[in-house]
């Protein structure tokens, strides 16, 4: 029987298929059915300063509503204090007191100060890595590119000083040469990369003529860009690859780890699968592990990556200009005379 064991972050797992961040990592009942349904690892839903900061600047608002009306009345309310990150830390301490699989914090901070408190609060809860959102959305003209990406490497260096658990960073696609700051981000001790983050895209509805923001569940089509990174990475960095988005089934994990991942992050699956689902995957990846004859996950990582494919364009853009030259197979039609 294959063995399916593999390691992430310098974390021993049992199987490479780990329960990203979302909304079934906020509730213990959902928590505790991802550990039964087979998950090697979870990650808890994200600590966001914005969200406390906009907490508690609402409880500030309310607090003091009506002291313009009754002022000699605003010293009878006790002083109260917005518990800021205290609320999630004890969730985090919950979750991995509850778990016997490994549970990794994810962190999304906004100054340079907070990134290292939090991450050191969330340390001394126990998990056991800790996974930090690196990302930015444009909306400044004046900001370059390279001061953004000197900003995130030095918000790791001082977040790897000031903890000792292992540390991966989650990255957006939208940089403009990912594989040069992951790079930059690898020399810094990064002990792992999820490729790649998936965001709130804000849309309008021309019916009403307003904004919305719909949530937008990965397909199997969108595995494409974290299979061809993990593919162009794999033996060229020292840190552990995490594929994620468009990860439904155990084939989807297989083609990452052929391409040169540790393991994969699920969360689309969750929801159109649900969580039993799990389960599956792990015994359809095990299942087609021992019709190929492979042993282990070792036997089969990165060989189909660029480092170990014959062909030096099947992960170049060169490959599209071939396509359009044949555009019969690029249909999958085969014409006649």
């Amino acid at each position: 029987m294959a063995q399916l064991k593999t390691s992430y972050m310098g974390i021993e797992l049992q199987n490479p298929i780990i329960a990203g961040a979302s909304a079934f990592t906020t509730r213990m009942d959902s928590i505790k059915k991802i550990e039964e349904a087979g998950a090697a690892a979870l990650v808890i839903s994200s600590l966001f300063e914005e969200q406390i900061q906009t907490e508690r600047y609402k409880l500030e608002e309310e607090l003091e509503m009506f002291d313009n009306r009754y002022a000699e009345m605003t010293d009878v309310f006790p002083d109260i204090k917005h518990s800021g990150p205290q609320e999630h830390l004890m969730w985090v301490r919950k979750t991995k007191e509850t778990v016997k699989i490994p549970v990794i914090a994810s962190l999304n901070a906004v100054t340079p100060k907070t990134w290292v408190e939090y991450a050191m609060l969330l340390e001394q809860t126990g998990i056991d890595g800790l996974e930090l959102n690196f990302y930015w959305t444009p909306k400044e003209f004046e900001k370059e590119g390279s001061d953004i990406e000197k900003e995130q490497l030095q918000v790791l260096r001082d977040v790897k000083k000031a903890v000792k658990i292992p540390v991966s960073v989650k990255l957006s696609v939208h940089y403009s040469n990912p594989l040069n700051f992951i790079r930059k981000l690898d020399a810094e001790g990064v002990n792992g990369f999820v490729l790649f983050n998936r965001f709130f895209e804000p849309d309008i509805d021309v019916r009403e003529q307003k904004h919305t923001s719909p949530f937008n569940f990965s397909t199997e089509n969108d595995n494409k860009v974290p299979l061809r990174f993990a593919g162009l990475l794999y033996g060229n960095i020292k840190g552990d690859i995490c594929s994620s988005t468009g990860v439904f089934q155990a084939k989807d994990v297989a083609k990452m780890i052929l391409a040169g991942a540790n393991c994969a992050q699920v969360v689309s699956t969750l929801f159109k699968n649900k969580i039993p689902h799990l389960g599956t995957m792990v015994q359809d990846l095990s299942k087609w592990m021992d019709e190929k004859g492979y042993k282990d996950l070792a036997s089969f990582r990165g060989r189909m990556s660029k480092k170990n494919t014959k062909d030096p364009w099947i992960y170049a853009r060169a490959q599209y200009v071939r396509l359009l030259m044949n555009p019969s197979k690029m249909l999958g039609i085969h014409p006649t005379v």
